[in-house]
């Protein structure tokens, strides 16, 4: 999906976080958002992944002027909302490059590299060792 093949008043951004991958289409509207076909209190129940989710938007006071639809995959819940975080605030920045600086300001343009770290071989996870015995 390109932004050649959206009309003209739709903005698209892809976001990642994690394992989750989410795209992010955005046109003027009533503050409607659609995750995966479902409206955003039936995919999101957790408090925290909607206050996530809409960061970009109270930052730049367009909550509720904006028509959102979600397509996201991968990862869990967390993650999921994290990547729509980013990839909205990509598309706002797509709508009008003034609302660029306030988003890289408060860091939501930056893609967070934080993911879990691999377990070592000889230990049970990825820093934590086996119990000392001293006999």
């Amino acid at each position: 999906m390109s932004n050649a093949s959206l009309s003209n008043t739709s903005f698209y951004g892809t976001g990642r976080r994690k394992e989750s991958t989410a795209r992010v289409i955005i046109q003027p509207g009533a503050g409607e958002v659609v995750v995966n076909g479902r409206p955003l209190d039936d995919y999101f129940s957790r408090e925290t992944s909607k206050m996530i989710l809409q960061q970009p938007l109270q930052l730049l006071e367009q909550l509720g002027k904006m028509d959102i639809q979600v397509n996201v995959r991968g990862g869990g819940l967390s993650g999921q909302a994290g990547a729509i975080r980013h990839g909205l605030a990509r598309a706002l920045c797509k709508l009008n490059p003034e609302f660029r600086l306030p988003l890289k300001k408060a860091g939501l343009l930056t893609r967070d590299a934080r993911a879990v770290e691999r377990k070592k071989y000889g230990r049970p996870g990825a820093r934590k060792r086996f119990q000392f015995s001293k006999r």
